[in-house]
């Protein structure tokens, strides 16, 4: 049996729908696509100071019959559960308040998954509506050096938080891709390192590159702030290495799970309340 639409404690008044037209449609590289929307429902979209920002995007069920335009709060509260929309969680890239526009970055593996599948098929013309932005992290200006770790689907977010840095500062990142193909162009300060990890055809969430590295990785003097997100099992081989392995303190570290390998959006969001989806 397919899995239920997400429940979320949010409202219409904590995480407000925002209708987007898509302007325009970037290839960043074989498995990433760039969608830049923007239009007149930008003026709904309340930006917030987090550079992790993230919006829940909205994808209508086929064969469902719903009014247009879509409101995701008024269908959720007079249509049954399993005719709600889906919805998909994504890290904002850039936001451009001048321009009206923002960007959100989709990975692509084909027919896999309904975000990515989505992005490579739209034209500009077509909706873009999602809810929030919510979001919790900037890196903290006083630490002495800054770790970043992630797989494909964290790139966005490590790149918007290594490109808010400060111009002086210090530390290394770890970003596993399938190839060099997939690697993208990330403004860091000249004091932080970027390391690709090439996985070569092994499946996202399976490779040890990622563990690999940062076990081996060489341990700056200072106070460090961590931000390492991406699939559920490399989170918690990384929870290892970071808080038994080098006794951080929790207040140092961000860490996430944005996917698991095997499990569609609904199921993992499910299992964070179980024992297998902690982190």
């Amino acid at each position: 049996m397919a899995a239920l639409p997400v429940t979320s404690s949010a409202t219409r008044n904590t995480r407000p729908q925002v209708n987007l037209t898509v302007l325009r449609k970037e290839l960043l590289s074989p498995h990433m696509v760039r969608i830049v929307a923007g239009g007149p429902g930008f003026s709904d979209y309340a930006n917030n100071d987090y550079v992790d920002r993230y919006v829940k995007i909205v994808f209508p069920q086929p064969g469902v019959d719903y009014d247009f335009p879509l409101d995701l709060w008024t269908i959720r509260e007079t249509m049954p559960r399993e005719q709600w929309p889906h919805t998909r969680t994504y890290t904002i890239r850039w936001v451009d308040v001048a321009a009206q526009e923002l960007a959100i970055d989709f990975v692509v593996h084909g027919d896999e998954g309904l975000a990515g599948p989505w992005a490579a098929a739209a034209e500009p013309g077509e909706t873009l509506v999602f809810t929030g932005p919510g979001g919790g992290f900037n890196p903290n200006p006083d630490a002495d050096w800054y770790l970043f770790a992630g797989d494909d689907a964290a790139i966005p977010a490590v790149a918007a938080s290594v490109e808010a840095l400060a111009p002086d500062a210090r530390g290394v990142a770890y970003l596993e891709v399938d190839s060099e193909a997939d690697i993208l162009p990330i403004a860091a300060p000249a004091g932080l390192e970027l390391h690709w990890l090439l996985r070569r055809g092994v499946p996202a969430g399976s490779s040890d590159l990622l563990l690999e590295a940062l076990r081996n990785t060489q341990w700056l003097p200072g106070q460090v702030d961590v931000f390492a997100h991406g699939e559920r099992g490399y989170m918690k081989g990384l929870r290892e290495i970071f808080f038994v392995q080098r006794g951080l303190e929790r207040s140092q570290v961000s860490l996430s799970g944005y996917w698991a390998q095997g499990r569609v959006e609904e199921v993992f969001q499910a299992e964070k309340k179980l024992p297998v989806g902690k982190i």
